[in-house]
């Protein structure tokens, strides 16, 4: 992606919390830079509206919940030379993504006093499921440095690198004891992607998987170790059924549980 002309991006929003958009905000001096190299036509957290714009990047943020959504993302497609998806919304649908199989008008009544209101679909869908995605950026949130990142790599006109390592090699890169050997605690880490700088490990903490199943994630084997460790098949389930609940692997993790009946 190189001549005279900036490339045209734009960053739309759908079913999500904006994590990811501010992910961009908070680039400090980067996202300067970042201006200087592109044009922005169109962030409406940033201040510039133009959602119809003919644009060579669209990064989108969220999931398609809605049936104004299912028409949306059509448009953004057709008017985009290449489309990235940021977050776990937009790569797996997300926490909303939750409510997928359970969806009830019943217990919508319950909790809104105008259910009339609501205008949800009965699913909660990642982006690729309706539409070409030229890129997937996981993460809740995605962080400055993979936005820096694949901005980068669109610009020389490579391929962005998507990180598939486990945040398990993030915590043996900079140290980090492993909290499941040394504290017996239940951690996502051996099956999630990297990206996140071992950001909950390094603080003593457990992995909650925010950046979705790493490459040839051992779901099986971490289910047995959680079970080892004193978790209920429920609880094991839960793991599994969080932030990414829709990835395919943690999806079929889930459902291999149930299916051995122990849930």
């Amino acid at each position: 992606m190189t001549g005279a002309q900036k490339p045209r991006v734009a960053v739309h929003k759908f079913s999500s919390c904006d994590g990811c958009q501010l992910a961009f905000l908070n680039l400090g001096e980067n996202l300067l830079t970042l201006a200087g190299r592109v044009e922005l036509v169109h962030f409406a957290e940033a201040g510039p509206l133009d959602p119809e714009s003919e644009v060579d990047i669209a990064f989108v943020e969220g999931s398609v919940s809605t049936s104004e959504d299912l028409e949306r993302i059509q448009h953004i497609r057709a008017h985009s030379r290449l489309l990235i998806a940021i977050g776990a919304c937009a790569t797996s649908g997300g926490i909303q993504a939750l409510r997928n199989g359970v969806f009830d008008a019943g217990w919508v009544t319950q909790i809104y006093s105008h259910p009339e209101a609501i205008a949800s679909l009965e699913r909660s869908t990642p982006i690729a499921s309706h539409v070409k995605v030229d890129f997937e950026l996981w993460g809740c949130p995605v962080s400055g440095p993979q936005i820096v990142a694949v901005v980068n790599a669109l610009l020389l006109g490579v391929a962005p690198r998507d990180n598939v390592d486990k945040v398990c090699t993030e915590c043996k890169r900079q140290g980090h004891p492993c909290v499941m050997v040394t504290r017996g605690i239940a951690c996502m880490g051996p099956v999630t992607r990297a990206g996140c700088g071992a950001l909950c490990p390094g603080l003593g903490r457990d992995c909650y998987g925010c950046y979705g199943p790493a490459e040839n994630a051992n779901t099986d084997a971490l289910a047995a170790q959680f079970k080892s460790l004193g978790l209920t098949p429920r609880a094991v389930v839960h793991r599994f059924q969080s932030i990414n609940s829709q990835a395919p692997a943690f999806l079929a993790a889930a459902d291999t549980i149930r299916r051995r009946g122990d849930d």
